[in-house]
C-alpha cells in the first residue's frame, strides 16, 4: 500500500507537468482548430532559459531560492511568450486561410528549426542544474518502506492547481476569455461583432507558451538536467494527454495529463519502465476506439 501511494504521488507530479503543456495544445486547437506541434520545443526553450537564468543569478550572488525562482519564472515566461507569439506570426497566421495540412507542415518545420537552433546555440550536451529545493515530508511508514513527498513535488502540484484555476477563471470571466470563446465558436462572426480575432489568437499562443515555460522551469528543478531533445517526447506525451482528455477541453487537458502521468508511474513501478511510453499510447488508442472525442471532449459540429 505504501509503495502504491508513493507511485501515486510521483504520477500526480509528472501528470501536473504534462497537464501544463497540454493546455497549450488544447487552447490553440479550441480556437483555430490546428495543432501547434512546435509547442514541445517552446517547453524545451523554457527549460534552457531556466538553466541559464539560475546560472546568471548564481554569479550575481542571488542565493535566496524563493526570489531566484520568482525571477526565473518571470524571465522564462516572458521570453517563451515572445517565442509563442513569433511561432503564431511566422508559422500559422500566413497559412490560416489555407488547407489544414499546410499549417501542420509549417508547425512541424518550426519544431525542427527550434530544436536545431537550440542545439547549435547551446550544444548537444546535457546541461545540469544543482538541486536547489531539498527536503520533504514523510507521510507514512510501513514495513521497510516510507511514503515521502518532497517540497518540490508540493510546489509543482500547488503551482499547477493555482495556474489551472487561474486559467479557468480567465476563460470564464474576463474579456479575453469571452473573445476566445467567441473566436472558437465562429471566428468570422466574432470579427464582425468587433472582436480582434488576430490579437486573440496571438494572445492564446502567448499564454500557452507561458504555461509551457512554467512546466520547463519545474521539470528542470525536478530532474536537474535538460537537453535540446526533451521537448519532442514531452510534447508528444502532452499532446497525447490533450487528445485523451478531449482536445479543445481545458478540464480534459488536466485530466489527460494526470492520467498519462499516473499510467507511466504505475507501469514503471510494477512492470518494465522501458515500456511505459507504449502503455501510455496504448491507453490512448483504446480510449479513442470507444470514445473518439476523448474522455471530456464534445463532438465537433460541422457548420453549414
Amino acid at each position: 500500500m505504501e509503495y502504491f501511494l508513493q507511485q501515486t504521488i510521483n504520477g500526480v507530479t509528472l501528470g501536473a507537468v504534462y497537464a501544463l503543456i497540454a493546455i497549450g495544445y488544447t487552447m490553440v486547437y479550441g480556437i483555430i482548430g490546428m495543432i501547434n506541434f512546435a509547442h514541445g520545443e517552446i517547453y524545451m526553450i523554457g527549460a534552457f532559459i531556466a538553466v541559464i537564468s539560475f546560472s546568471v543569478l548564481g554569479l550575481a550572488g542571488v542565493t535566496w531560492v524563493p526570489l531566484a525562482l520568482v525571477i526565473v519564472l518571470i524571465v522564462s515566461m516572458t521570453i517563451t511568450g515572445l517565442y509563442g507569439w513569433t511561432v503564431e506570426r511566422v508559422a500559422y497566421r500566413p497559412l490560416r486561410g489555407s488547407v489544414r495540412l499546410a499549417p501542420l507542415i509549417s508547425a512541424i518545420g518550426m519544431s525542427i528549426f527550434l530544436q536545431n537552433y537550440v542545439q547549435i546555440a547551446q550544444g548537444a550536451k546535457i546541461k545540469p542544474l544543482q538541486p536547489m529545493i531539498r527536503g520533504g515530508v514523510r507521510l507514512m511508514e510501513g514495513e521497510g518502506f516510507s511514503v515521502n513527498v518532497s517540497y518540490l513535488q508540493l510546489i509543482i502540484i500547488a503551482m499547477t492547481i493555482a495556474l489551472m484555476a487561474g486559467f479557468t477563471w480567465l476563460i470564464a470571466a474576463t474579456s479575453l476569455g469571452r473573445a476566445q470563446r467567441a473566436t472558437e465558436q465562429d471566428r468570422v462572426m466574432a470579427s464582425l461583432l468587433g472582436v480582434n480575432t488576430d490579437r486573440t489568437i496571438s494572445l492564446t499562443f502567448v499564454l500557452g507558451a507561458m504555461l509551457a515555460a512554467v512546466a520547463g522551469v519545474l521539470v528542470t528543478l525536478y530532474y536537474g538536467v535538460v537537453d535540446f531533445y526533451i521537448g519532442f517526447l514531452a510534447g508528444l506525451k502532452a499532446f497525447t494527454a490533450a487528445v485523451l482528455g478531449g482536445i479543445g477541453s481545458l478540464p480534459g487537458a488536466m485530466l489527460g495529463g494526470l492520467l498519462i502521468g499516473l499510467i507511466e508511474s504505475y507501469w514503471s513501478a510494477y512492470f518494465s519502465s522501458e515500456y511505459k511510453d507504449v502503455a501510455a499510447f496504448s491507453i490512448l488508442v483504446i480510449v479513442l476506439i470507444f470514445r473518439p472525442t476523448g474522455l471530456l471532449g464534445r463532438p465537433e459540429v460541422e457548420k453549414v
